[in-house]
C-alpha cells in the first residue's frame, strides 16, 4: 500500500486550483494570493513573495484603444452632385425612347474618407486626396455620435498626401506617437470608414513592413508615389484613407492611405513623423509653405549601383517642368548623389526627406552622376 505525502498531497491540492506555488532556499511561500501558508519541511514559516501579475491579451489592448481614440476619429462626407435625367419616347406607344439630362442637379451626401482630430480646436487631419476635388464647403466630418460639421477651410500639404480640415467646435483630439521607433512585427489597429460606408470600422495586424516606396490609391480618388511608407497586414479598404494607425498604446503611429493597386492583404500608411513635421510647419506659418524639388525618382541601392556599375542615390524619372530641378540643369537620368553634403542613399527617408527639412527660398548644393561624371550644382527651392 502506498502513503501519500501530506506536504506532496498539499501542493498538488493548490496546483488544482491553479496555484503557483514559489519556492525560496527549499521553502514555500506563507502567503499566496490570499491562500493558506504552507510550510517547508522543517515546519518553519518562511519569507513570502507576493506576485502581481496583469494579464494583457490583444482582445484587452483592441478594446481599450478603441473605446480611448474612436471620438477622435471621425469621416469625411463629400457633397457629391448628379445631374437629374427624365425618360422620353419617340413614338406614340413609348417603344423607343431614352434619357435626357433636365438641366438640374441632384446632391447626395457620400462617405468618401477618414480622419482624425489632432487639435481640441477642430483641426483634422486626413488625406490630401481625399479632399483634392472640390471647395470646402462641399465637405463635412462626420464625429462618431453622427453629428455633422461643416467644413469651413482646407489646407493641402504641396510634398505629402495631407490635408488639414477645420472645423468649429470643441473637440476630443488623439495623441501622436513616434513613428522612428517602430519595428516590424508590432502591433496595429486601424479605424476608419471601410469601404465608404461602414463607419469606424476597427481591424488589427502588425507593421509588414518600414520604408516602402510605393503608388497608392484608395479605390474613389486616383492614386499618388509615396515614399517611406509603413506596411501593414491590417485590413485598410477604401474609405480608410485618412484614418489613424495606432499602437497599442492607442497613440497614432501613421495615416492610412489605403491600398496599392493589386495589393492582397497589404495596407500603407504614412508615418506620423512626417505628419508631426507638417503640423509643425503649419502652425509656424499657417501653411503648408513647403518646397517642392520637382523631381520624380526612384532610389538606387548601393547593390544595385555595384551591378550597373553607377553611385547609389536618386535615380531621377522625370523633371517637373518649371520647377526648382528644372531651374537648375537637373534632366532625365540623372543620379542626385548628395544633398548639402549628405549621402542620399544612407538616408532614411531618401531625397524626399532631406528636402522636407527645408524652406522655401533656400539655397542647396547636391551633387548629381551623369554620363559617368560627378557634377556639383547649386538649386534654389521653390513652393509648389
Amino acid at each position: 500500500m502506498y502513503r501519500r505525502n501530506h506536504t506532496s498531497f498539499a501542493i498538488g491540492l493548490l496546483s488544482g486550483v491553479f496555484l503557483v506555488a514559489v519556492f525560496i532556499g527549499g521553502a514555500v511561500s506563507e502567503k499566496l494570493w490570499g491562500l493558506p501558508f504552507l510550510k517547508n519541511l522543517t515546519g518553519k514559516e518562511t519569507t513570502s513573495l507576493v506576485v502581481d501579475q496583469r494579464v494583457v491579451n490583444e482582445e484587452n489592448v483592441v478594446t481599450e484603444v478603441a473605446d480611448k481614440v474612436s471620438g477622435a476619429v471621425v469621416t469625411v462626407s463629400y457633397n457629391k452632385k448628379t445631374p437629374v435625367y427624365e425618360q422620353y419616347f419617340l413614338d406614340p406607344f413609348g417603344m423607343f425612347g431614352g434619357r435626357r439630362a433636365t438641366g438640374e442637379m441632384e446632391s447626395e451626401q457620400v462617405d468618401i474618407g477618414s480622419g482624425f482630430v489632432v487639435d481640441a480646436q477642430g483641426l483634422v487631419v486626413t488625406n490630401k486626396h481625399v479632399v483634392s476635388q472640390g471647395q470646402p464647403s462641399d465637405f463635412k466630418v462626420v464625429l462618431k455620435d453622427d453629428s455633422e460639421h461643416q467644413v469651413e477651410k482646407i489646407w493641402r500639404d504641396p510634398v505629402n498626401d495631407l490635408a488639414i480640415l477645420k472645423i468649429s467646435g470643441d473637440f476630443q483630439s488623439i495623441e501622436m506617437g513616434d513613428s522612428d521607433n517602430l519595428k516590424v512585427g508590432n502591433f496595429v489597429i486601424a479605424i476608419g470608414t471601410a469601404l465608404g460606408e461602414f463607419r469606424h470600422t476597427v481591424t488589427t495586424g502588425v507593421v509588414s513592413g518600414l520604408g516602402r516606396g510605393i503608388t497608392a490609391g484608395d479605390g474613389f480618388m486616383g492614386a499618388e508615389k509615396l515614399d517611406n511608407v509603413i506596411q501593414t497586414d491590417a485590413a485598410i479598404n477604401p474609405g480608410n484613407s485618412g484614418g489613424p494607425l495606432l499602437n497599442s498604446a492607442g497613440q497614432v503611429i501613421g495615416v492610412n492611405v489605403a491600398v496599392s493597386a493589386g495589393a492582397n492583404n497589404i495596407g500603407f500608411a504614412l508615418p506620423i513623423n512626417v505628419v508631426k513635421e507638417s503640423l509643425s510647419n503649419f502652425n509656424t506659418t499657417g501653411q503648408f509653405d513647403r518646397p517642392m524639388f520637382g523631381v520624380r525618382y526612384q532610389m538606387v541601392s548601393r547593390e544595385q549601383g555595384i551591378l550597373n556599375n553607377v553611385p547609389a542615390g536618386a535615380y531621377v524619372v522625370e523633371v517637373v517642368p518649371g520647377s526648382s530641378a528644372e531651374a537648375a540643369g537637373i534632366v532625365k537620368g540623372d543620379i542626385i548623389t548628395q544633398f548639402e553634403g549628405k549621402n542620399v542613399a544612407e538616408e532614411k527617408e531618401g531625397l524626399a526627406g532631406l528636402i522636407s527639412k527645408k524652406k522655401i527660398g533656400e539655397k542647396v548644393e547636391v551633387e548629381i552622376y551623369r554620363e559617368k561624371e560627378m557634377k556639383k550644382m547649386t538649386v534654389e527651392l521653390k513652393g509648389e
